[in-house]
């Protein structure tokens, strides 16, 4: 029988499943609601030292649905971090592990680009006994006036140096999250392992506009009349998702140029983070999808508008199905097959080059022309000699 459990930065897991940073986990009730029904490891959602200057408004969410079905494929938040007191989040990260000790809580932090705040809410949160930390540079809305969130995840520099403040007080892991509004998401990623992070976690939302309603004429979701640009999830974004995870992957572990071999002779690339971690996000909602990150190299998977959707009992049926998916192809561990198609991306010219192999191997076969030693017939010995002559009409 498949066995989901997983180690990953010195974490034990019983799946790999993760309840991403947002509504999810917005307290210490629905945390627990999360541990109950079995997820592998909850992130909190994203707090800062000062929940004052957190605002919400409502409606806050905008979906976009499939005309036939109504089935959910897109779907944009305006939503803000947590705006819960950080003295509150102190007492529930407490509370959580003493009733789940055994359970793997990871605390999402964002601050302002000030050494001595986010030393401070790190050294803060450890004492409180969270096992992880997950550092959000990637939030697309809301606080980029503030330089947090995307506004520094799209500056490896700042990234990075930031990452190393962290990373000078931090005493348990460190997973910094990407920002996907970048034009090359490995920058950033390489940035943050550089600066002594154990793993990375990808991707965040997609900054867009969900779309203008034809009768108003105003952008939605609409708040008296006016809105911001949100972040985009649900199962709309996993193409590019996927993508972006592939980068990272193949960036830390190696891989692709049609890794182990390529066919131009040129060796695969090769992982510069081999012991760092890659938590995959971005439009999981069923084992199959958990599987196809997993194959690009993830070590875990986070479910968050899933969670909105399903609610925390998917749980159960994400465990069927990525065990089932493990059963009917032999695989008794994620380990077993982690990454294992990243060897199947190479280059446009390497494309174009194995065709034409093929088509030459296929032609030759249907001239009749041996190409190997064995194919020689001894009935037939005289024609396919004749056939290998270079000049027909000799």
């Amino acid at each position: 029988m498949a066995d989901l459990k997983i180690t990953v930065d010195g974490l034990t897991l019983p799946n790999p499943f993760v309840i991403g940073s947002g509504p999810p986990g917005t307290n210490a009730n629905v945390i627990g609601k999360a541990f109950d029904e079995g997820w592998g490891a909850v992130i909190a959602k994203t707090i800062s030292l000062d929940a004052s200057k957190v605002i919400n408004v409502a409606p806050r969410y905008a979906r976009m649905r499939a005309t036939d079905s109504r089935e959910v494929l897109g779907w944009e938040n305006i939503e803000l971090i947590s705006d819960r007191p950080f003295d509150v989040w102190e007492e529930e990260f407490k509370k959580i592990k003493d009733t789940y000790p055994d359970r793997v809580l990871i605390a999402s932090v964002m601050e302002e680009y000030r050494e001595d705040a986010w030393k401070e809410i790190i050294e803060r949160c450890q004492a409180c006994g969270v096992d992880a930390f997950e550092l959000n540079f990637s939030c697309p809305h809301g606080l980029p006036e503030r330089r947090m969130g995307s506004a520094m995840g799209q500056r490896t520099e700042i990234l990075e140096e930031v990452c190393g403040w962290v990373n000078s007080v931090a005493t348990v892991p460190v997973w910094a999250k990407m920002t996907p509004n970048i034009t090359h998401i490995v920058d950033p990623g390489r940035g943050a392992l550089r600066a002594g992070c154990e793993g990375v976690s990808a991707i965040n939302t997609i900054l867009s506009v969900m779309g203008v309603n034809l009768e108003t004429l105003r952008p939605e979701p609409t708040v008296e009349g006016y809105t911001v640009p949100g972040g985009y999830s649900c199962k709309a974004v996993r193409p590019i998702a996927l993508r972006m995870v592939m980068e990272l992957a193949t960036m830390m572990y190696g891989g692709g140029n049609g890794a182990p071999i390529s066919s131009n002779g040129e060796p695969p690339i090769k992982g510069e983070f081999l012991n760092c971690s890659l938590s995959a996000i971005g439009g999981i909602e069923t084992g199959d999808d958990a599987a196809q990150f997993l194959l690009m190299g993830a070590n875990t998977v986070q479910v968050c508008t899933g969670v909105m959707i399903h609610g925390y009992k998917m749980i159960h049926t994400l465990n069927e199905q990525l065990g089932a998916f493990m059963e009917k192809h032999g695989f008794n561990s994620i380990e077993d097959f982690r990454g294992q198609s990243l060897r199947y991306f190479t280059t446009h010219a390497d494309l174009v080059k194995r065709q034409a192999a093929v088509k030459a191997a296929e032609r030759a076969a249907r001239d009749g022309m041996v190409t190997k030693d064995t194919a020689w017939e001894g009935e037939k010995f005289v024609e396919q000699s004749s056939r290998l002559v270079a000049n027909q009409d000799d």
